[in-house]
C-alpha cells in the first residue's frame, strides 16, 4: 500500500508499528522500542518518503496583504507622532488582523 507522510502522521504508533513491522529495512529495525516520531522517521525513510510538509498558501494576495502591512506601519508612525491615539489602537488592530491572515494561509 502506498503512504504519504500525512497518512502516516495520523496513525497511532501501534498502527505504525504493524506497518514497520512489514517492512524489510535496517531502518525499522527496533521499531517495537520506538516512539512515534523516531518510528514515523525511519518508516518514511525506509519506505522513500519525502517528511518535508509543503505549505501552500491558501491565499494568492499573500503580497498584496504584506503590501497594506507595510502602509498601514508607516501609518501607524504617523499617528504616533501626532499623539492621536485612538487611530493608533485601530491601526494596530488591522495589522494585528492582516498578520493573522498571512498566518492562517501557511497553515
Amino acid at each position: 500500500m502506498e503512504y504519504t507522510f500525512e497518512d502516516l502522521k495520523k496513525k497511532k504508533v501501534a498502527e505504525l508499528r504493524e506497518i514497520a513491522a512489514g517492512i524489510d529495512h535496517e531502518a525499522v529495525q527496533g521499531a517495537t522500542q520506538m516512539h512515534k516520531d523516531h518510528l514515523l522517521e525511519a518508516i518514511c525513510h525506509a519506505l522513500d518518503i519525502d517528511m518535508h510538509i509543503h505549505h501552500v498558501a491558501h491565499m494568492k494576495n499573500k503580497a498584496k496583504i504584506k503590501a497594506k502591512i507595510r502602509a498601514l506601519k508607516v501609518k501607524r508612525e504617523k499617528a504616533l507622532d501626532k499623539k492621536k491615539h485612538e487611530d493608533y489602537r485601530g491601526i494596530i488592530r488591522e495589522i494585528h488582523h492582516l498578520k493573522r491572515e498571512l498566518r492562517k494561509a501557511a497553515d
